[in-house]
């Protein structure tokens, strides 16, 4: 039925071609076409999804996942390979089993922050105690009562919903209490951001020193989902556990109303000890009349390892493979070169994508346009200008020939968060797709990002649309103008400041 509504759709309308911005929309409906009758996404997406499964950076799954989809690409004519970029340490999830003690009896579920230590699995217990650790000096205050501790290092989360109300009264309440609450000024100057940088990285080792068992990190979603992250640049010699809110929260009450809960808990984490290589897998459909001239599709590969990594972001992934296999095989050529890319260690900070753009920063005057897709499993609604509001109608022309399935709103304003962001300091024009919600501050990062929350119908849109800006793109008269150049510093792998005893 969809599929038969959109080729009517299409059937029935003439876009003309852009006239203040030169885009040609000649093709378009035949790879649209190819994208909304031919899908592939997903069967894609559930092999990605329930064989190869979670893709943690540095994971033998994501290895498999580069070479898989490298296989796919040349499967629907690309060529591909995988390009090396350099990591830091791999980090391993082992077993967490979590206890509350007292002041009654209970399993928590709880989940290793990634990249900290664990308990040699032996289990630890201990009172749960407040304490702010947030820069030197109110470490300094709270020094004394770690020891022997389970920490709660901040207040719980104001759990706000963005795809609909918050859960209670109480938390609409307190979250405009915060967002009214006057902030002071931060300073902002490169010296002290590396000084807050390199506490934030020595505040563990300070902990684990002072003879802290771990810091429990509230999960910041409703209904018992987690939220994970962590980075090979901040490995922490001491455990993390992520639980629940709603168990996060009853221990700060206790707390606040004179009662100690205590806590125990036995993880197993391994910690790799020497930084390795991992892989981008990039393909491409040559041009026929600028191949050095490039348009590039992303996504990142690489996921958490809660869930199956499906909504952030097999989706993208699959929508950019299904993007090139709808392009290769509609027949058409496009003049200038589509390079595709699925990076991996986006979700540790860009960190894929940071090391594709400067392997290749001599070329960056040639690419024509970034596009990235990093919101879940909705339907592409339109486009955020990122900064570029000359680029309205452009944008404009290009959706023209998808606004009838939905992708026709341009806005402006800045869309951050992913891939994009890594090409934007080299004067290359980045975009990040406005996507339908469908959910995805539930699923991402969670327990629950699998695939039964994909929407296909969402993901056909998406794969043609992607497929249609792109060809458009390669086939303009000239090349987009270029944004300003930043300067790019490669960001440090820090070390405990000295004094520090590293155990």
């Amino acid at each position: 039925m969809i599929k038969l509504v959109i080729c009517a759709t299409l059937i029935s309308v003439t876009v003309p071609l852009g006239a203040q911005t030169g885009v040609d929309t000649t093709g378009t409906a035949a790879i649209i076409r190819q994208a909304t009758d031919h899908s592939e996404v997903m069967k894609n997406l559930e092999y990605l999804s329930d064989v190869i499964g979670p893709r943690l950076t540095g994971s033998a799954a994501m290895r498999r996942a580069n070479d898989w989809t490298a296989e796919r690409f040349k499967a629907y004519g690309l060529t591909a390979a995988i390009e090396p970029w350099d990591f830091g340490v791999t980090w391993e999830r082992g077993v967490a089993n979590a206890r509350l003690l007292a002041p009654f009896q209970r399993a928590v579920t709880a989940q290793s922050w990634a990249w900290t230590a664990g308990t040699d699995g032996r289990p630890m217990a201990g009172p749960v105690v407040l304490a702010n650790v947030s820069s030197p000096e109110s470490l300094a205050v709270y020094k004394d009562r770690v020891k022997g501790a389970w920490l709660l290092t901040g207040q719980p989360a104001n759990i706000w919903n963005p795809d609909g109300p918050p859960m209670t009264a109480a938390d609409s309440a307190a979250l405009r209490a915060r967002q009214n609450q006057p902030r002071p000024p931060l300073d902002t100057s490169a010296a002290a951001v590396a000084q807050r940088r390199q506490f934030a990285f020595d505040a563990p080792y300070l902990l684990k020193q002072a003879g802290a068992l771990g810091r429990l990190t509230d999960g910041s979603k409703e209904q018992g989902l987690m939220n994970m992250s962590g980075s090979p640049y901040a490995v922490s010699p001491l455990p993390n556990l992520v639980i629940a809110h709603e168990d996060f929260a009853q221990l700060a009450r206790l707390i606040q109303n004179g009662v100690t809960p205590r806590f125990e808990a036995a993880v197993s984490n391994t910690i790799g000890t020497k930084p390795v290589q991992q892989y981008n897998t990039v393909a491409e459909i040559r041009g026929t009349e600028k191949p050095g001239e490039v348009v590039i599709l992303g996504a990142h590969l690489d996921s958490w390892d809660l869930g199956t990594g499906t909504t952030d972001n097999g989706t993208g992934s699959m929508v950019v493979l299904e993007a090139a296999r709808a392009i290769a095989q509609s027949g058409l050529k496009p003049k200038r070169t589509i390079r595709f890319i699925l990076f991996s260690g986006e979700e540790e900070g860009l960190l894929g994508s940071t090391a594709y753009a400067a392997q290749h920063a001599a070329t960056a005057d040639s690419i024509q346009a970034v596009l990235v897709i990093d919101n879940g499993t909705g339907m592409i609604t339109g486009q955020a200008l990122q900064g570029r509001n000359e680029d309205e109608q452009l944008w404009k022309d290009l959706l023209a020939p998808v606004s009838s399935l939905g992708a026709k709103n341009v806005r402006q304003g800045n869309k951050g968060g992913t891939d994009h962001l890594s090409f934007i300091p080299y004067g290359v024009p980045g975009w990040n797709f406005d996507q339908e919600s469908r959910g995805y501050n539930h699923t991402h990062h969670s327990q629950v990002d699998t695939f039964d929350h994909a929407v296909g119908s969402d993901l056909v849109q998406a794969s043609a649309v992607m497929a249609a800006t792109a060809f458009e793109l390669a086939n303009l008269p000239t090349l987009l103008p270029r944004g300003a150049k930043t300067p790019v510093t490669p960001r440090p792998l820090l070390k405990p400041s000295s004094g520090i005893a590293v155990r």
